[in-house]
């Protein structure tokens, strides 16, 4: 015996058809919310790649300025110690007196 379509009636038919839609429409909302998912996990997963990797390098470089300063800390200055050194550097900061200007180093008064 064969399948007739044309006994069905058509109200049977227009309801084979509207599930059928509806069927399509499940499976394609179905695979673009899987989709959707896959991509904000892959982005999550770039963004933690990221971020770690950022956060190593602040680390990395972190410890590298630590061991820098720490070395910089033991290093004697060549030239009698660090004495000179640091009222060289008071000078530098304070600046020169200078006779015509008072306590304002290198300042230029014109009206006095």
């Amino acid at each position: 015996m064969q399948f007739d379509l044309s006994a069905v009636e058509t109200a049977t038919l227009v309801f084979i058809g509207t599930l059928m839609f509806a069927l399509v429409l499940t499976v394609f909302m179905m695979t673009a919310s899987f989709a959707a998912m896959v991509l904000v996990g892959v982005g999550r997963l770039a963004w933690l790649i990221a971020a770690t990797i950022l956060l190593g390098l602040v680390h990395g470089i972190n410890h590298a300025w630590d061991r820098l300063v720490h070395h910089a800390a033991r290093v004697e200055l060549p030239g009698g110690g660090a004495g000179d050194f640091v009222g060289d550097i008071a000078a530098e900061i304070m600046g020169q007196s200078t006779p015509s200007t008072g306590t304002y180093p290198r300042v230029v008064l014109r009206d006095s």
